[in-house]
């Protein structure tokens, strides 16, 4: 494709605006095409789309840009994209693909990160598909905002490429109809109320986040409205909670909190909880077990995709009976507890203390009483472990694993090593690691836990 300014690499400047043919997409949404030899990524793009884009950084001979209008479709695009809000939200990156071809672009792409640093064969089994492709989450985080400067409130995603502006996602088709409602109802009431939304620069307004969880096998619910603490709400809240206690839903709403946050980060936290309605946790089910669930604690947010990929976990492990299990980062315990009925002991490790309680509280639900979970930092926590595990499972944040941390866990010398990766390009650093160290893949698989997204879970046995 012919570049509006065809000029030298070294003259690319920041602003200029070019055209160009996207060739392929690496992981996670980042379009790669070239303009006179110029290497580009250009975000939120697929193959065969011919876009107008605008350099926004160039550095150390790479170029990222900026999309300004797709002048072309790729051949892979539906007629029209599985969710009206799709152009402007930012939640999703191919609603406008049919969910075969959004495999295989996921698939591929993990496949290719893999063979980057694994230079000997190895048994890759492709992508599991997630049960659900629409309306799988059982968790949605939803934000007050407006969608251009000084509008109308709004509730619901960041626009695609804003920090500031929000979508109301009124008919979103990765949630159920139950959210769909519980949103209309928050935010039709906060316009007739005229409340404000919290103004992250001026530190002013009251409406920060709508959280709303539901479990997928229960159906049970629990809403929190996050506001400010700049407005006495007790009248709105009161009346709120009769309106969402009035909806027909499928599910039972079986908690309604308010939750009290003056932080001046765009997070969800709580500096105060206080319960409106019910009780202030859900329950959901996962491969027989029950989980107990705070409204902030860490669960797989597709719970039936969850099960495919413990699943993965469980038969990469294989026969562990009599066998000492290390599940370092565990949360809140799932793949401790599905491993412990077959196991000797089941050891977790994990930082978050809310979710070392749940996942003790789990357990003694589950009549579970081979598993011991530590809370603290793996990379402390695990000079004071005195069992020696048998099989170690990993299942790190998104970063990764803390270098040093990674030395102590190879340490330990297991033959066996599951490592579970919502994160492919922070797996294969810490791959390279492993196989330095005298650590081989056997095998490996994607699981699609977040269809329409980007996003994509791995599975690796090491060796």
């Amino acid at each position: 494709m012919t570049a509006l300014f065809l000029r030298k690499e070294t003259d690319m400047k920041k602003g200029e605006i070019y055209e160009g043919r996207v060739e392929k997409t690496n992981f996670p949404n980042k379009g790669i095409l070239y303009v006179d030899g110029v290497r580009v990524i250009v975000k939120n793009t697929i193959p065969g789309q011919t876009i107008r884009f605008q350099i926004q950084k160039k550095r150390n001979e790479k170029c990222e840009g900026r999309l300004l209008e797709v002048l072309e479709k790729s051949e892979l695009e539906l007629s029209k994209p599985a969710c009206r809000h799709f152009q402007d939200c930012g939640g999703c990156t191919y609603q406008h693909l049919s969910y075969d071809r959004q495999l295989t672009i996921k698939e591929n792409q993990v496949k290719e990160l893999l063979d980057s640093v694994i230079h000997y064969p190895y048994y890759f089994e492709g992508i599991k598909e997630s049960p659900k492709q629409f309306g799988y989450r059982n968790k949605m985080e939803f934000s007050f905002g407006d969608e251009r400067k000084d509008g109308p409130l709004a509730l619901g995603m960041h626009k695609r490429g804003s920090f500031y502006d929000i979508v109301t996602v009124s008919d979103c088709q990765i949630v159920d109809e139950d959210y769909r409602k519980i949103l209309n109802c928050v935010w039709s009431y906060c316009k007739e109320k005229k409340l404000d939304f919290y103004h992250k620069m001026q530190h002013k307004g009251e409406l920060r986040h709508l959280l709303v969880r539901k479990g997928n096998k229960t159906g049970e619910i629990l809403i929190v409205l996050v506001t400010s603490t700049q407005k006495n709400l007790k009248q709105e809240l009161r009346e709120l909670t009769e309106a969402l206690l009035a909806l027909s839903l499928e599910g039972e709403v079986t908690g309604i909190l308010h939750t009290l946050n003056d932080s001046m980060a765009d997070i969800i936290q709580s500096d105060e909880t206080k319960l409106l309605y019910g009780r202030d946790y859900f329950y959901e089910e996962l491969l027989g077990l029950t989980f107990k669930i705070s409204p902030f604690s860490f669960f797989q947010t597709n719970s039936l995709g969850a099960e495919v990929l413990y699943e993965m976990v469980r038969k990469y492990i294989g026969a562990i009976k009599e066998k000492v299990i290390f599940d370092l980062y565990s949360g809140t315990g799932t793949i401790a507890q599905i491993l412990a009925p077959v196991a000797k002991k089941v050891v977790g490790v994990e930082i978050v203390e809310e979710a070392v309680k749940a996942a003790k509280e789990n357990a003694v639900l589950n009549g579970l009483s081979n598993c011991e979970f530590i809370a603290g930092d793996v990379l402390k926590v695990i000079d004071d472990l005195t069992d020696k595990p048998d099989v170690i499972v990993l299942d790190p944040p998104r970063d990764g694993i803390h270098p040093k941390a990674l030395t102590k866990i190879i340490h330990f010398g297991v033959d066996r090593i599951v490592y579970v990766s919502c994160k492919p390009t922070s797996l294969i650093r810490d791959l390279e690691v492993f196989q330095e160290r005298g650590y081989q893949v056997e095998k490996a698989v994607a699981v699609d836990m977040f269809p329409g997204t980007g996003h994509v879970e791995s599975v690796i046995l090491l060796h």
